[in-house]
């Protein structure tokens, strides 16, 4: 099973509801993180780092942010004269189920695009997770498993997402029931899929079609769980940085878990780089009056206050008196003369004016929405 011989699909704006605050004026693939990412980022890089070369993005709506994050994937080197990578509105097509937006029929009506393209397999993936894996490890392990379809699956805290499959596997990682996560759950340990897996494409075709005929609309409920015993599905452990982002508090606990080294290195592995969209900006200008620690910032920040246990986007201004302490403060925001900000999370072009003081708790910061003057 060669890479070049695998589809890769993304699903960009699952996890969407998990995280309003961040998604409602984009899609879940296109949410900054870590400075100067996207998450589609990781995906992309993992993807292509394995060597992909066709590449489906899903999209609904609210994609413009994504599609100017991408491109045409020439970060990536998917801008390529065959193949390379591709956005896909799902709706535009004959094959459309008016009125759904689940996965399920977003395969369906991009059936056009998958009997045209020529990998014989197909890797699934959503957009609302944060990982650095070796997919050539997942296929090897696909092939030597025999396996119709592989779930790819994390052991730990079952985060709190509709339809999450939780799932139970013997010593052969053969996967021998599979649940649908309810809400008592949430928060314990379990074996949880990472909405990540592999199979044939034409196995895939068959099952979708086979799926909306009879009137089903769960992906996970009514494909891969209904057909537990008609295929030979395995499931291959993550290891390593692999974290699903389903709601606000996650996705501010995972940012400022990259505070610490150990941490970077396992995300940030140089021998599976993660790529992104390259930006032409003058390094960052630290004034006199500057005080920064145990802090990231990207290229492009003005610095003249105190910044203390924080994630600072590109093009951040702090003018001088200004204190931020554990926030995560996105692109474009100025925090003018002596305000004060603990706990908060600023999406882009955020002002907060003097003397202003904002402060949550490491269990609830504060969202301050993009464009707005506080």
């Amino acid at each position: 099973m060669r890479a070049n011989n695998v589809l890769a699909l993304i699903h960009a704006q699952e996890g969407e509801t998990a995280l309003k605050e961040l998604t409602a004026i984009r899609t879940a693939a296109s949410v900054p993180f870590g400075c100067r990412y996207r998450f589609i980022d990781f995906t992309l890089s993992n993807l292509v780092n394995a060597g992909i070369t066709q590449v489906g993005i899903i999209t609904r709506n609210n994609f413009q942010s994504l599609s100017d994050h991408v491109g045409s994937g020439k970060p990536w080197d998917l801008d390529r004269k065959r193949e390379g990578m591709f956005i896909l509105p799902p709706f535009n097509t004959a094959t459309a189920i008016v009125g759904h937006d689940s996965i399920l029929s977003s395969l369906y009506s991009i059936s056009d695009f998958l009997e045209k393209t020529r990998q014989e397999y197909v890797i699934m993936t959503n957009a609302n997770t944060v990982y650095n894996i070796d997919f050539n490890d997942l296929f090897k392990f696909h092939s030597e498993k025999g396996a119709d379809i592989t779930l790819l699956y994390k052991q730990g805290r079952v985060p709190s997402l509709p339809e999450l499959m939780i799932l139970d596997l013997d010593e052969e990682s053969k996967v021998q029931q599979i649940s649908m996560a309810q809400p008592e759950d949430v928060g314990n340990d379990a074996n949880y899929s990472f909405n990540i897996l592999v199979m044939r494409k034409s196995l895939l075709e068959y099952l979708v079609r086979a799926a909306i005929a009879r009137g089903e609309t769960s992906f996970e409920k009514d494909v891969i769980q209904a057909n537990l015993s008609n295929f030979k599905i395995y499931g291959y452990k993550a290891t390593g940085f692999a974290e699903t982002i389903d709601s606000l508090q996650t996705y501010y606990n995972v940012s400022m878990s990259l505070l610490k080294k150990e941490n970077r290195d396992l995300l940030f592995n140089t021998n599976n780089p993660i790529k992104t969209k390259v930006y032409d900006n003058v390094p960052t200008t630290y004034g006199v009056t500057s005080k920064v620690s145990n802090s990231l910032l990207a290229d492009g920040c003005t610095i003249h206050g105190t910044v203390e246990n924080c994630i600072l986007f590109r093009n951040v201004y702090i003018e001088e008196g200004a204190v931020i302490k554990n926030s995560i403060i996105m692109q474009g925001t100025r925090i003018q003369r002596h305000a004060s900000l603990n706990y908060v999370i600023t999406d882009k072009d955020t002002l907060i004016t003097p003397k202003k003081q904002l402060s949550g708790d490491a269990s609830y910061p504060v969202f301050i929405s993009k464009g707005i003057t506080v």
